[in-house]
């Protein structure tokens, strides 16, 4: 028997599957296998893929096996850690899945304030093993995040104001490279490889561990949601706008234009119709942060004000079951340097034409530590901006789906005269032209070269990719 791989049109032999996985400590998972089905999903239910095998690794001599296997081949390669990748990047059709999700090793330093972490882990695992020390990094939104694609695509997270982003925070990596070889990444080794990590995606290679930089975090701090009915979102996203202006580093904001979903802390009375939702959350003192957040609390009649003191655990995980894997999502997201009255209008009128009550419009407040990194020091782009848009088409299943997308892109468009170029690479469902907007000419230069350098033939380009020279 031998499988084609639709995408490079090579032929896989049973012997040489055989070969690959007598060489694994890990597991090899084929079509006809029992878990096939189960092992190729992934978060973003609007992606359906079957791979050829999915190569389940146990550790880098299994990831080193898979990456030679595949080179060697020619098959198509997705990387996997969290399996998050809105635009299905963790799984492919015909090709082979390299999964690191069985690799959770992690290990906290709480005197040093560091932690080594494994690929396969996500913002909840990893959350609740630095927890134990009072200690944190700036982590996903929804905890059932991988912390790999994450990291290396920059990383907005409710501690990025005080503590920056997470690739802000990450000290070394290790990373298996197009070659097979483990290479060590940091400020002292493989210097320019460390800086196109922080940002750049995993163009570069499998990062099997990452080294990253903790914080003083709670564990209890001030964080929450507070909801207002729909009609006043004018009015809440214009108080929104100035409130931000004189926000400290140690506050995180949102503001989310959505439909009240059918939650128990929610009043019956409101599931289903339009909210306007602002969410804080304060790294510091409660009481510090009762009086910071405040103002977001007191605008009179709130639907339901769930803001208080909340352990940072929870917190991470709030978001969690309004986002349940198995759903199908689409984002497009955009940087502005302001709210005017104009863009917050048409903010409004968007979001009054949403296809599914599960699309929304996000507006995250940046700044603070993110934007005292200078520019250069990392391949994130944009960081000096003062909000990110982010708009979701999103609906339970593959029903209304594509209205949804279109009510997303139509929204963009909308709100593109007010957006200040760029995007967010983590929030692309799509690649465009934009990616080179996502890091400016000069810093897609560098990417180009480390391309070329690490991997010249593109072996890894089910990414936000970076051609190298040879392929563009």
């Amino acid at each position: 028997m031998a499988i084609q791989d639709s995408a490079t049109h090579s032929i896989v032999g049973e012997a040489s599957l055989q070969e690959l996985e007598e060489s694994l400590r890990g597991e090899l998972i084929r079509p006809a296998d029992a878990g096939y089905d189960e092992a190729r999903a992934v978060w973003n239910g609007a992606i359906d893929k079957h791979p050829a095998a999915i190569v389940r690794c146990a550790g880098v001599a299994d990831v080193r096996q898979a990456v030679e296997f595949a080179r060697s081949q020619n098959l198509l390669v997705a990387v996997r850690g969290g399996k998050h990748s809105l635009p299905g990047f963790s799984t492919c059709d015909g090709g082979i899945v390299i999964d690191l999700s069985g690799m959770k090793g992690i290990r906290v330093d709480p005197a040093a304030r560091t932690a080594q972490a494994e690929g396969g882990l996500t913002w909840s695992e990893f959350d609740h093993e630095t927890q134990a020390f009072g200690l944190a990094t700036t982590g996903g939104l929804i905890s059932t995040t991988g912390i790999a694609g994450f990291t290396l695509g920059g990383g907005i997270g409710w501690l990025m104001r005080s503590c920056g982003l997470t690739c802000d925070n990450l000290i070394s990596a290790d990373v298996v490279s197009a070659d097979g070889e483990l290479v060590h990444a940091s400020a002292d080794e493989n210097q320019e490889l460390f800086w196109g990590l922080r940002g750049g995606g995993g163009n570069f290679g499998v990062v099997t561990n990452f080294e990253y930089r903790l914080h003083p975090v709670g564990p209890v701090l001030m964080a929450g949601p507070v909801f207002y009915s729909g009609d006043r979102a004018e009015e809440i996203a214009r108080f929104y706008r100035d409130f931000c202006k004189d926000l400290p580093d140690e506050a995180t904001t949102l503001l989310n234009l959505a439909t009240a979903p059918p939650a128990p802390f929610l009043p019956e009375s409101i599931h289903g119709k339009p909210v306007a939702v602002l969410i804080g959350v304060y790294n510091g003192p409660v009481a510090e942060g009762e009086r910071v957040l405040g103002p977001m609390r007191d605008l009179g009649d709130p639907v339901a004000d769930l803001m208080g003191p909340l352990p940072y655990v929870a917190m991470q995980g709030l978001l969690d079951a309004l986002y349940p894997a198995g759903g199908s999502n689409y984002f497009k997201a955009g940087y502005m340097e302001e709210l005017s009255d104009a863009s917050i209008s048409t903010l409004v009128k968007e979001h009054g034409t949403v296809t599914s009550q599960m699309c929304e419009l996000h507006i995250h407040h940046f700044g603070g530590a993110v934007g005292r990194v200078p520019d250069g020091d990392t391949a994130f782009g944009n960081r000096s901006a003062e909000f990110v848009l982010n708009v979701l088409g999103r609906t339970p299943d593959a029903t209304g789906f594509d209205e949804a997308v279109d009510w997303a892109r139509g929204a963009y468009e909308a709100l593109e005269p007010y957006t200040s170029g760029g995007t967010y690479t983590n929030f692309m469902s799509e690649g465009d032209d934009r990616l080179k907007e996502a890091y400016g000419q000069e810093k897609y230069e560098r990417l180009v070269a480390l391309k070329d350098r690490y991997d010249p033939t593109n072996l890894f380009r089910l990414n936000q990719n970076i051609s190298p020279s040879a392929t563009a």
